[in-house]
């Protein structure tokens, strides 16, 4: 299925992503995660909640975790650009025959909750409570020194439909891996801000997420949460990199958090504004495409995702496989 023409005029504005809600078994095991050992900050907390920022953002949060029975997804949060779009968009998903639900959030405006056709939970809103800069407090920099949330990378098990939804809306693939025998779509990257991707589509059993990732400043910072995992009790957490990406340029470093959530840290991608800009295709059996230098990714890298709440998975009918490590 040939990739769609970019909609430049979507029925509503998405600004970029904004948040995750992550459901953890062991809320302090999560936050010295997140907070002491990535980096993040505590912007509010209690005995069920954390938010946390990283060191650019305004905004409350781009992390929630609720403690929880099952480690799940609750949603997936997306910024719109004001309120007569997240009207628009709440009758969007209406006449879609998807579900709106006008919900109370801590910390934030007017929001709904909906789902997309394959049972993803999307929160979307206008305003969040803008907090005081801190990225210039350098002594507040710890771990891998997070900047900013980045993106958002789903299981699909039909990718060429969930890139044909989210262009729909707005997204438009900056680069894919086609399959040359049945010529279908394995993956897709999607951009609203102006990078690679804000949302990123993987062929497999979903929808399920793959990963959320977080910009940092350098590779070294990425060097350096290597060396600080591997010496305090993490190293088993580190599951693939570091390394480049021939897809979107960007050095790269997979952990898992301590209840197998992924969470990519990723510098170096480039510039995407131009909305003529043409999507950069790859071939399914292109080695560089995933890896441009490093290790081949690990079986679990793409067998393993965080189930998202109340959502019904699907196993994918297309066999084809890049390159797996032994």
């Amino acid at each position: 299925m040939p990739i769609p023409a970019p909609n430049l005029y979507p029925p509503f504005n998405i600004v970029r992503l904004s948040h995750v809600e992550y459901c953890v078994t062991d809320l302090s095991a999560s936050r010295a995660f997140y907070v002491d050992t990535l980096g993040l900050q505590v912007t509010d907390e209690d005995d069920i909640r954390i938010y946390l920022r990283a060191m650019e953002e305004r905004g409350h949060h781009c992390i929630c975790l609720v403690q929880a029975d099952k480690a799940e997804v609750g949603a997936l949060g997306f910024k719109l650009f004001d309120d007569s779009d997240l009207d628009a968009a709440a009758r969007f998903f209406d006449e879609k025959s998807l579900p709106v639900e006008w919900v109370e959030r801590p910390f934030m405006g007017r929001a709904f909750r909906t789902r997309d056709p394959w049972g993803i939970p999307l929160e979307f809103y206008v305003k969040m409570d803008r907090l005081p800069p801190i990225h210039q407090k350098y002594k507040l920099y710890n771990g891998v020194k997070p900047l900013r949330i980045d993106h958002f990378n789903m299981f699909s098990a039909d990718v060429d439909a969930s890139v044909a939804f989210y262009n729909e809306i707005g997204f438009r693939v900056t680069e894919y891996t086609e399959d040359d025998e049945s010529g279908k779509v394995w993956a897709a990257w999607m951009h609203r801000k102006g990078g690679v991707h804000d949302v990123a589509f993987t062929n497999g059993t979903g929808p399920r997420l793959h990963h959320s990732a977080f910009w940092v400043p350098t590779p070294l910072n990425i060097i350096d949460l290597c060396d600080l995992m591997a010496t305090t009790g993490y190293v088993t957490n580190i599951e693939r990199g570091p390394g480049r990406h021939g897809i979107s340029n960007a050095f790269f470093l997979y952990v898992r958090d301590p209840d197998g959530h992924r969470i990519e840290i990723y510098c170096s991608d480039y510039q995407t504004v131009d909305p003529d800009l043409e999507p950069i295709r790859w071939a399914l059996d292109d080695p560089q495409r995933q890896t441009l230098w490093g290790a081949p990714a690990p079986r679990s890298w793409f067998e393993e995702g965080s189930t998202f709440e109340g959502a019904d998975t699907t196993e994918s009918k297309m066999t084809a496989q890049p390159i797996i490590a032994p």
